[in-house]
């Protein structure tokens, strides 16, 4: 999504905001000499751990491996917060945050302009994606997030719409909350082997099935109005939990 947006003359920051299991470098191909844990320490700044990438995209490294900052205190997560102001030059920002909901994920989520929850045919994943969604809905009570469903790796349309209709119906007649169906991308096997080759398929393949997926949902997203909930201050106000 963040190359697509690139693509579309975007300026683009993808951040890896996995705080413990970081693994976008591995998908992009890129060595990062430093990460967040050194924002989070205090050793370097923001703007100083910054990637160019041959993809058209800025990019921050996640940390591997330090399970500690999985959950920051809310010093850490302010002076973390305070580190994002130095971004406000981009259009868009991607957070691709860590499986579950620690603490810093549910700090994103709470500032965030939109959320999108990502889920596969499988009863598990279905079942993961209600879950989250109930515990982002019971959790950040002081507004309204904005949830939007993709539905990945799908054989068919009919799949991803029927898929996303049962999670849609489900939660909005349990947790009274709405969410949109925003698309699919099909199982396609130059994703894995894209994985394998470091490269995104995007850029690889970029006439394939999931790609054009990608660049129809990017593009769908561009041409509607995102709700954007007090701008880059805001986010970063809400972040740290002072609006």
């Amino acid at each position: 999504m963040a190359i697509a947006y690139a693509q579309l003359g975007k300026k683009v920051i993808l951040i890896d905001g996995d705080l413990g299991m970081a693994n976008v470098n591995v998908l992009l191909n890129v060595v990062p000499q430093y990460n967040l844990m050194h924002v989070i320490n205090k050793k370097k700044t923001m703007k100083e751990i910054i990637l160019d990438t041959e993809f058209g995209i800025k990019f921050i490294a996640g940390a591997n491996g330090f399970s500690k900052i999985a959950n920051l205190n809310v010093e850490e997560l302010e002076y973390f917060a305070k580190q994002f102001s130095t971004l406000g030059n981009a259009d868009i920002i991607i957070i691709d945050t860590g499986a579950g909901i620690a603490n810093n994920v549910l700090q994103f989520v709470a500032a965030a302009d939109e959320v999108y929850v990502v889920t596969t045919p499988e009863p598990t994943a279905i079942t993961d994606a209600y879950g989250i969604i109930k515990i982002i809905t019971t959790e950040i009570v002081d507004r309204q997030v904005n949830l939007k469903l993709l539905v990945n790796r799908v054989h068919s349309a009919d799949e991803g719409k029927r898929i996303a209709e049962k999670i849609i119906k489900v939660v909005a007649q349990f947790l009274n909350t709405p969410v949109e169906y925003l698309g699919f991308i099909y199982d396609d096997p130059t994703v894995f082997s894209s994985v394998l080759r470091q490269k995104p398929f995007i850029v690889s393949q970029p006439n394939s099935k999931a790609s054009g997926c990608i660049k129809h949902i990017v593009s769908r997203i561009d041409k509607t109005t995102i709700k954007q909930t007090g701008g880059f201050t805001g986010f970063i106000q809400k972040i740290i939990g002072k609006k």
